[in-house]
C-alpha cells in the first residue's frame, strides 16, 4: 500500500533544514542575509542610517519568516515546484570527485548519495566500505590526529542508509547503515578477493520492498536514473538482498548491468572497485525528469528498456503456447494486428477485497457492448511480470481502482488510455502517485472520482458524516485514519451509466488513433 506522507514530508523538511543546508549555502535560502547579518552593525554609520538599516532588517527578516512558514505548510507538489528535489540540489555537488576522497550530497529531502573514487574495498563484517588514499596525507588529516596512531589512519568518515525515503524516519531505521571510510594508505598489502574494473552502485532492497509501487518508485526507477549513463558497465551491490527480488526483476537488471549482482551481507569476500556510488537518485513519483538526466533520457526511454527486458521472455511464452497447441500457426501477428484495428482491447486490472469493483461483471458486459475486446487481469504476488507486461502492452485502455497495482500503467504503451477509479478519500494520492506520472509517460489519463453512493461506506455511515461528505477532514487526522477507513474498508459499485461516458470517450479516441485521425500526442480531455 502506498503510504501517504504529505504532512510528514513537510514536518521533516522544516525540522531538518539546518542539516540539509551547508553554511556556504545559507545565502541561497536567505537572500537578505547581508542585510540581517552582523556585518551591518559593525560598520560606522550615523544613527539615522543605522535606525533605517535596522528597520529594513526587521522588515526583511519578517518576510523571510513568512516565506519559511509558507514552505512548511504548503502541499507536496509546491515543495518540489521550488526545486528542492532537482539536480541543482542532488547532482552537481558531486559531479567531480578527486581520487582518494568521498563526496556526499545530503541536500535532497528524498535521498542521500555518496561517491567514492579510488581504491574502494568492501568490508562486510563491519558494514563498511573503505577507500584507501594513496597520497598518504592531505588536508583532511589536520585536526584528526590526537596522538593516537589509529586516529590518524582515518581521514574521512561518513554514514549513509542507501534508500530513497529519507524523510520517513520509521522506515529508514529499518534500512541497513553503511560506514564509508577514507584511510591513509599505509603501503601494507590490502586483501582483495575480487578485483572489478567497473564502478559499483550500492543500494538497499529493504524498506517498503514487497509493494509494487515502492519496488518501482523507490528502487527500479531510481536505479535506472542512477546507473543508466554507465551503459551497463556497473556492478550492483545490494543490502538486504532477497532472492525473490532478483528473480522478479532480473530481466530489468540485465538491461542495466552486464555483471552478476552481489549480496553485500551474503558475500564475505573483499570486492575492490575503482569507484562506488552509494545510494540512488530519485526525481519524483514514478517518473524520470529528462532535464536532470545525462543524455536527457526520459520516462519513455525507461518504457523502451522494459520492452527490451521483457520481449525475449514474451517470445518464449508465445513459442510455448504454439508448441502446446501443436499448431505453429496458432499465433498470427498479422491477424492479431488486424483484429486489434477493428476492436480495441480493454484490460481491467482487478482487485479482490478492499477497493474491489463489486459489479465488475456488469462493467465487462457494458465494455463489450460498446465494442471493446475485454480482458480481466488478476495479478498475484507471484505472477511473472513479463506476462503482465504482455497483456498490458498490447492493450489500448487500462482500467483499475487506485492502489499499488496501478503502477502497472508503466507497462502500457504511450498514447494509450488509463482510467483510474478514485475511491472516496484518495483524490490527492491518486493524482500524485499515478495520474500525473501517467500523463508524463504520454498516456491519455482519465480519473473517475466516485460519488458517496458508489462507495460501500455509504451503507456504514450517516449520509452527512464527514467520512462521506468531507474526506479531506478525515485524512488530516493522519495516515492511520486514511488507511483504516478509505483503503482497507471500502469497495466500489460503479454507477455504470455515469462511467459509460468515460468508456465511450476512450473508445472513440482509440478508434480515431488507430485510424490515424489523431496525432500521437493529441489533446485528450478528462470529464
Amino acid at each position: 500500500m502506498v503510504k501517504y506522507q504529505r504532512k510528514n514530508l513537510y514536518t521533516h523538511f522544516k525540522k531538518s533544514k539546518d542539516y540539509m543546508v551547508d553554511e556556504d549555502e545559507e545565502s541561497i535560502l536567505d537572500p537578505f542575509g547581508l542585510i540581517c547579518g552582523n556585518s551591518v552593525f559593525s560598520s560606522k554609520r550615523s544613527k539615522p542610517k543605522i535606525l533605517y538599516i535596522i528597520f529594513l532588517c526587521l522588515v526583511s527578516c519578517s518576510l523571510i519568516l513568512t516565506l519559511q512558514f509558507f514552505f512548511s505548510n504548503s502541499n507536496f507538489s509546491l515543495l518540489y515546484s521550488f526545486g528542492f528535489d532537482k539536480d541543482d540540489v542532488n547532482g552537481p555537488l558531486c559531479s567531480s570527485v578527486p581520487n582518494g576522497t568521498i563526496c556526499c550530497d545530503r541536500r535532497s529531502i528524498r535521498s542521500d548519495i555518496c561517491i567514492m573514487r579510488g581504491d574502494v574495498r568492501t568490508h562486510t563484517s563491519s558494514s563498511s566500505i573503505v577507500l584507501y588514499n594513496k597520497i598518504g596525507t592531505n588536508n583532511f588529516v589536520s585536526g584528526l590526529s590526537d596522538g593516537n596512531e589509529h586516529a590518524a589512519v582515518t581521514i574521512q568518515h561518513e554514514k549513509i542508509r542507501p534508500y530513497t525515503r529519507k524523510w520517513e524516519t520509521n522506515v529508514m531505521d529499518t534500512v541497513d547503515e553503511l560506514e564509508l571510510i577514507v584511510k591513509r594508505d599505509s603501503h601494507i598489502h590490502h586483501k582483495c578477493n575480487v578485483q572489478h574494473d567497473v564502478p559499483a552502485v550500492f543500494f538497499s532492497t529493504g524498506g517498503y520492498t514487497g509493494n509494487l509501487y515502492h519496488e518501482f518508485n523507490d528502487g527500479i526507477l531510481p536505479l535506472y536514473i542512477t546507473s543508466q549513463h554507465l551503459n551497463k558497465k556497473v556492478v550492483f551491490v545490494i543490502l538486504e538482498y532477497h532472492d525473490w527480488w532478483i528473480t522478479k526483476y532480473g530481466d530489468i537488471l540485465s538491461q542495466l548491468s552486464d555483471y552478476p549482482v552481489i549480496d553485500f551481507r551474503g558475500d564475505k569476500r573483499v570486492h575492490c572497485f575503482p569507484e562506488a556510488i552509494v545510494g540512488l537518485r530519485i526525481h519524483n513519483e514514478l517518473t524520470v525528469d529528462s532535464s536532470l538526466m545525462k543524455g536527457n533520457k526520459t520516462i519513455e526511454e525507461f518504457h523502451d528498456l522494459l520492452n527490451r527486458a521483457y520481449w525475449p521472455r514474451i517470445r518464449d511464452l508465445i513459442l510455448d503456447e504454439e508448441r502446446e497447441a501443436m499448431s505453429p500457426s496458432s499465433f498470427n501477428p498479422t491477424k492479431e494486428k488486424r483484429n486489434s484495428n477493428t476492436k480495441p482491447k480493454l484490460v481491467i486490472v482487478s482487485r479482490n477485497g478492499s477497493r474491489a469493483i463489486t459489479n465488475e461483471d456488469l462493467l465487462v458486459k457494458m465494455a463489450e457492448e460498446i465494442g471493446f475486446i475485454v480482458e480481466v487481469l488478476r495479478p498475484q504476488r507471484t505472477t511473472e511480470l513479463a506476462k503482465i507486461y504482455r497483456v498490458l502492452n498490447s492493450s489500448d485502455v487500462m482500467i483499475g481502482v487506485h492502489g499499488a497495482a496501478m503502477t502497472h500503467f508503466l507497462f502500457t504503451k504511450p498514447s494509450s488510455v488509463f482510467i483510474q477509479v478514485v475511491p472516496l478519500g484518495t483524490d490527492w494520492a491518486a493524482e500524485t502517485y499515478y495520474g500525473e506520472p501517467a500523463r508524463k509517460l504520454g498516456l491519455r489519463y482519465i480519473d473517475y472520482k466516485i460519488l458517496p453512493k458508489e462507495s460501500s461506506l455509504y451503507d456504514d455511515y450517516e449520509k452527512n458524516d464527514p467520512i462521506l461528505m468531507d474526506p479531506n477532514s478525515v485524512n488530516r487526522k493522519g495516515w492511520e485514519f486514511t488507511k483504516k477507513i478509505y483503503l482497507d474498508r471500502q469497495t466500489v459499485r460503479l454507477d455504470l451509466r455515469r462511467f459509460q461516458k468515460r468508456l465511450l470517450r476512450a473508445y472513440y479516441y482509440t478508434i480515431a488513433r488507430k485510424n490515424g485521425r489523431l496525432r500521437s500526442h493529441g489533446t485528450f480531455h478528462s470529464f
